[in-house]
């Protein structure tokens, strides 16, 4: 079973941030050179939220607001999920299925370490599938 540890193992640790003030065109320039679908939200290096495009989408565009006036703080989710690294890579996707989120920042003693997404969760349950289904193939032809 994969961890969190293995995942960042493979991606690296990482990741990309604003400070609450800053404005939400900068997060989403960030976003696009950094090839991102979402920052971390930090406070004198404190975790206090993240900003998704999803955030973008609903609480800029569909709400009329500027871009560039309207603050990171302001459209951010604050109540955020994290994992540990020894949390596995199913726990982390039933937590982002409940919550409908698509990113997970990773602690380890308060410290922010990394941050995984969909992708990256999905990608490992599949290649533990092809791994469990190569090693089923190999024990049914091989007693042949």
């Amino acid at each position: 079973m994969k961890t969190v540890k293995d995942l960042l193992q493979l991606k690296g640790h990482e990741y990309w941030w604003v400070e609450p003030g800053t404005p939400v065109l900068d997060a989403l320039n960030m976003m696009a050179e950094k090839n991102v679908g979402a920052l971390l939200v930090l406070e004198s290096g404190t975790l206090v939220g993240v900003l998704s495009e999803r955030d973008y989408a609903r609480k800029v565009i569909l709400k009329g607001k500027s871009s560039k006036d309207t603050p990171a703080k302001e459209i951010m989710s604050d109540n955020v999920a994290r994992v540990m690294l020894d949390s596995s890579v199913e726990e982390c996707m039933e937590l982002m299925t409940e919550r409908r989120i698509r990113h997970l920042p990773v602690m380890e003693n308060q410290n922010i370490v990394g941050v995984i997404s969909i992708g990256d969760v999905v990608k490992a349950i599949i290649s533990d599938q092809e791994f469990i289904i190569e090693q089923l193939d190999h024990y049914v032809h091989g007693n042949q």
